[in-house]
């Protein structure tokens, strides 16, 4: 009795973080991103105050690692061209310099701690190996036309 209440009240605060929280964010790949910076890196523990608030931080981490298994698999099933699409309006929702970015992105690969920890290496590896080709459409493409002028663009 105690376990089925406790996999509800996840249910109920997955439920709640999708509606109130993700819901704000337009692409799969900025909550994918979102909710990898929820997850502290040296234990692996997600935390959310709200969440944690209104349930318990274990009830919030559960339902944090739900929906962020739930998202990398929408950005896993993302097309190539959607997931290009994606990268470019994650970087002018930050204003982000595209070439710095990406430069960054292909250098670093920030992206590797964006994954569940339980996810499959493969699957990892895929996801890795579409962000790298996204990247290097995006270059392709920033190299082909003048930088734009204003916020967030390099020269």
């Amino acid at each position: 009795m105690m376990l089925n209440n406790k996999l509800g009240n996840a249910g109920k605060a997955a439920d709640d973080l999708r509606r109130r929280t993700l819901s704000h964010f337009a692409r799969p790949l900025d909550r994918l991103i979102y909710l990898a910076a929820t997850r502290d890196y040296n234990t692996g523990a997600y935390y959310h105050d709200g969440l944690a608030s209104a349930f318990t931080e274990d009830i919030a981490s559960q339902a944090l690692a739900d929906c962020h298994r739930e998202v990398f698999k929408q950005v896993l099933d993302t097309s190539l061209e959607d997931l290009v699409g994606q990268i470019e309006g994650y970087i002018e929702t930050g204003h982000l310099g595209l070439r710095s970015f990406i430069a960054a992105w292909q250098k670093i690969e920030p992206f590797r701690v964006i994954v569940p920890m339980e996810t499959d290496p493969l699957a990892a590896e895929f996801l890795f190996s579409n962000l790298r080709t996204a990247l290097a459409i995006l270059e392709k493409g920033s190299t082909s036309r003048p930088p734009a002028s204003g916020a967030g663009q390099d020269a």
